[in-house]
């Protein structure tokens, strides 16, 4: 991004076209799918489960059902709150505050993704010398 003022780095945020905010809609994987894919963050998809890890809701578990890309949240399946007429309506989860613990992976071309940013990061971390890394 060009400038370091606040004001317009959240304006280029806001008004950043849909098919770009994909990359704003990351996620850490749990420690265990980190080290069966050797990445670290990937962007989270409808079926995924996810953990959360701040607010009220600290620790719970569950299938993310809908991703709004426009909003940059998650709603989460059977995380949810009554309206005053007693309709249950999704709670909505800023996606930087949950972690991934089982990746969807039916499909194919995300898998790919994945194995494209694990040799990139390979590669990466293969040219920096030992006291880099650390």
């Amino acid at each position: 991004m060009i400038s370091s003022k606040p004001s317009k780095q959240r304006k280029l945020v806001y008004n950043l076209p849909n098919h770009l905010r994909y990359k704003l809609l990351t996620a850490r994987l749990s420690e265990d799918l980190e080290k069966q894919y050797g990445i670290k963050r990937i962007s989270i998809r409808k079926g995924d489960s996810v953990k959360l890890m701040r607010g009220s809701q600290v620790g719970y578990e569950g299938k993310v059902v809908e991703v709004d890309r426009k909003r940059g949240r998650v709603a989460i399946e059977g995380l949810t709150k009554k309206k005053a007429d007693g309709t249950p309506v999704y709670v909505w989860v800023h996606a930087s505050k949950v972690i991934i613990t089982k990746l969807d992976t039916g499909d194919k071309e995300r898998m790919d993704a994945i194995e494209r940013k694990r040799k990139m990061r390979e590669e990466y971390f293969s040219k920096k010398s030992p006291k880099e890394v650390s």
